[in-house]
């Protein structure tokens, strides 16, 4: 299983530190700023060999140029529409490359919508989703429409497995879980999923990882095609009409 390390920055954001187990080699996702990031490679011990960005957001490659100087010959990864938008960037990958931590191959999924540069890097177990799928949420719509993040999130919940440990950008769970549980109150998986969060945050625990497959039972935006879900955004049989309602309405909640 790939090692991961939650490493908290700026208010509510996450970076996270990759190992892979057979041969200890390491990765930074996002890292926002550098030095919760640098503090935490202090403390495992850790050299990194790359960056690996999910899209050009600043608060996702704040710290870059800062690991760049204290690690010389980091590789800096994103996609390629991202050229020159992602400080210190060395790499382009595109849509079914895969990238080799050690012995542990990420898969890229290209995911626009809330960018249209946005990737997901996915293992055999874990996914780091960035400002695309959040738990219980999903990203605004910067750069993309609704049937783009649709058809992204979509090709998230359905290529990778059920048991996928989701990795998002932000703690942002325990409000997203409010607003779905007003969507859908009826749905007992979503009511649970929202006592959880809130007690692991007043207890200063990070929500993060849960399941693709958790995700699946309550995250709305996974389940537009829910006829409870869109009888509370007003009844439409087209998933990406829901989608876009119940998107609206979350930018206006």
């Amino acid at each position: 299983m790939l090692d991961v390390t939650l490493v908290p920055c700026l208010s509510d954001n996450y970076a996270y530190v990759l190992r892979d187990p057979a041969t200890g080699e390491c990765a930074v996702v996002d890292p926002s700023e550098a030095e919760p990031v640098l503090a935490a490679l202090s403390a495992l011990g850790a050299r990194p060999t790359m960056v690996l960005n999910t899209h050009h957001h600043y608060d996702h490659v704040g710290g870059n140029e800062a690991l760049c100087e204290a690690f010389p010959g980091l590789r800096v990864i994103a996609h390629a529409s991202d050229q020159g938008r992602v400080p210190g960037q060395t790499g382009a990958v595109q849509d079914g490359d895969r990238v080799m931590l050690g012995g542990t191959a990420l898969r890229v999924l290209h995911v626009p919508g809330h960018t249209l540069g946005a990737v997901t890097y996915a293992s055999d177990d874990a996914a780091f989703t960035g400002d695309t799928l959040f738990l219980g949420g999903c990203g605004r719509l910067f750069e993309g429409d609704a049937a783009m993040m649709y058809a992204s999130l979509r090709r998230i919940a359905e290529t990778l497995d059920p048991a996928t440990r989701i990795f998002c950008g932000h703690e942002y769970t325990a409000n997203n879980l409010r607003f779905a549980a007003a969507l859908e109150p009826g749905n007992g998986a979503l009511l649970d999923a929202v006592a959880d969060a809130e007690r692991r945050r007043a207890a200063g625990e990070p929500t993060v990882p849960k399941t693709l497959g958790d995700e699946r039972r309550v995250n709305p935006f996974l389940r537009c095609d829910e006829p409870a879900l869109a009888a509370a955004v007003g009844g439409s049989h087209d998933p990406v009409a829901v989608f876009a309602a119940v998107r609206e309405r979350r930018n206006n909640w």
